[in-house]
């Protein structure tokens, strides 16, 4: 399987990557980024963009899709609200059309979070726009696509949050990983890269996935 994968400079897509980079079922690995993540791998392919509402000048690079895992995000807390529909929304329909137009016979999943309005019609601003970005990818016509309701994430070894404050917040609860790992509802960061690789090979009919099911999804491959 070739994939495509955004936002490997934070914690949630470099989980990602690394999975992708240790499992064989993955051929090509193709990244898109604004800045350079400096992992090595002959999977990967990187391509720098500083606009992504320019990111189909990148197509031509790139041989085949078989699955877009899109991870690129920023939170709402502090930005500005034109600057976040931008990021949100405006570069995830941007990366959808590319997905689309490599092969509309591909997949995407979407690092969204909890909370997302599917509707449209919530009182919280970024809860809106997610579900905007979300309702764009599963209308647009692919194969496939899974919105990824990430609650808790425990990230792997030397995988840090970019933002400060929650860098802070998993500095702190490092201590209790191997307690919090037990609970169904707090997920890792090899479950979820897993979990995006398997929804490839075992779609699932559930589209809204939360950590419960995306740690489901990640051991589907072990019961086949």
């Amino acid at each position: 399987m070739d994939v495509l994968i955004t936002g490997t400079t934070g914690m949630v897509g470099k989980s990602v990557l690394q999975e992708c980079i240790n499992d064989k079922r993955i051929k090509n690995i193709y990244l898109i980024n604004r800045l350079p993540v400096n992992l090595k791998s002959p999977k990967i392919s990187e391509f720098i963009i500083s606009d992504f509402l320019k990111v189909g000048e990148v197509k031509k690079n790139i041989k085949n899709c078989d699955a877009c895992f899109h991870c690129m995000g920023i939170t709402s807390f502090g930005q500005n609200s034109e600057y976040y529909y931008r990021v949100t929304y405006e570069m995830t329909k941007a990366i959808t059309d590319l997905v689309y137009s490599i092969n509309s016979n591909s997949i995407m999943t979407y690092v969204s979070g909890e909370g997302t309005s599917t509707k449209e019609n919530s009182k919280i601003p970024w809860a809106n726009v997610k579900g905007k970005a979300e309702n764009y990818i599963l209308n647009r016509g692919l194969k496939d696509a899974y919105m990824i309701r990430l609650g808790l994430l425990i990230p792997g070894d030397g995988i840090r949050a970019k933002t400060k404050l929650y860098d802070l917040f998993y500095t702190l609860m490092r201590p209790f990983y191997p307690l919090m790992k037990l609970f169904p509802t707090i997920t890792t960061s090899s479950k979820l890269g897993l979990a995006m690789i398997n929804s490839f090979y075992y779609p699932v009919s559930d589209k809204y996935l939360d950590n419960r099911k995306i740690n489901r999804l990640s051991k589907i491959h072990l019961t086949k």
